[in-house]
């Protein structure tokens, strides 16, 4: 291992690539399940603390059940594709993506730290789209053509896979745009790699008056180990807010009391809970679908047994839509 590599890097490095090495690790046997042990599309990985969240010998644990390849992936069904939120009709330069009024989205790069399974840019083509170093002047300069943009959201992949020092040039041109005054980072690091929120990220992300605003994702109050729950107050220490923004996944967090004690759990780390997404009709995820009838019916439940201010917004991304559309 290369000593340069920090703790986050290092761990990054380790984390499982394999599906036979993971269910060893949690002590399941792989005939249990119709696993897809090798496939090269979208292959398994999941960093080793997001594994130590997991119920050793339980195939049904709801963070394995996000993370481990099966084979209902290849099974073909209707409505389900490689662009469900229609990303590529939305691109208007190298890495820019423009859908809604007011803000813009870049996909600064295409690598994660996890790859969950019902992922909906699984097939988007990063090689292509994704905004390298090179193309950064073209995406200021789109923003600068536009002055209604006020808002900037950092996206991939895992924006926070970039390096603090290319993170940092990248959020000190955006804060060089008079008309940005918002800018929002979208990362699931914190949760499933908590070591990334080093001093150096802190200090990148609080040196200036533009603090982003990070959106967390997680689904189950069982990926809020105390390692994220330190990593979440280091953030708070640093006046930087956090939201968090949730997947309705069956089998996972599709009953009240999940989501409930996700909200919960959030609030007790210093995040606000912010949307719960119903599922992106991506290829190979249909097996998560959760109907919008049983997420109202979670939500009217949780409206009644907790303050508003703990219950998401249940909510779809439609292609062509001017927000996301409200489903409850």
């Amino acid at each position: 291992m290369n000593p340069v590599f920090s703790t986050w890097q290092r761990e990054l490095a380790e984390a499982f690539s394999s599906v036979d090495a993971l269910c060893r690790h949690l002590q399941i046997d792989p005939q249990q399940l119709p696993l897809l042990h090798d496939y090269k599309q979208f292959p398994l990985r999941v960093p080793r603390s997001f594994v130590d969240c997991m119920g050793k010998g339980d195939i049904n644990d709801p963070l394995l059940r996000q993370v481990l390849p099966l084979a209902a992936e290849l099974e073909p069904q209707d409505g389900y594709g490689p662009d469900p939120v229609g990303d590529l009709a939305a691109v208007t330069e190298t890495g820019v993506l423009h859908k809604y009024h007011g803000r813009i989205l870049l996909i600064v790069t295409g690598g994660c730290a996890v790859h969950c399974r019902y992922c909906f840019r699984r097939d988007f083509p990063y090689g292509e789209l994704q905004l390298s170093s090179g193309r950064v002047d073209e995406a200021l300069a789109y923003i600068a053509r536009h002055p209604a943009i006020s808002e900037v959201i950092l996206s991939g992949g895992d924006p926070l896979l970039m390096s603090d020092a290319k993170l940092r040039r990248l959020l000190d041109r955006l804060r060089g745009l008079r008309q940005v005054r918002r800018i929002r980072i979208h990362t699931r690091l914190p949760v499933v790699l908590p070591a990334r929120v080093t001093a150096g990220l802190l200090q990148a992300l609080s040196h200036h008056e533009i603090r982003p605003l990070v959106v967390l994702h997680a689904n189950h109050a069982h990926e809020l180990s105390e390692a994220v729950a330190d990593a979440c107050r280091r953030f708070r220490q640093h006046d930087i807010s956090l939201l968090n923004q949730s997947v309705l996944l069956r089998g996972v967090n599709d009953d009240a009391a999940a989501l409930m004690a996700l909200s919960e759990r959030l609030f007790a780390i210093g995040v606000l809970p912010y949307y719960l997404h119903s599922l992106d009709h991506a290829a190979g995820t249909g097996h998560f679908e959760v109907s919008d009838a049983l997420g109202k019916q979670l939500i009217a439940y949780m409206q009644n047994h907790l303050p508003g201010y703990l219950v998401p917004r249940f909510v779809r991304e439609q292609v062509g839509a001017d927000h996301k559309l409200p489903l409850a």
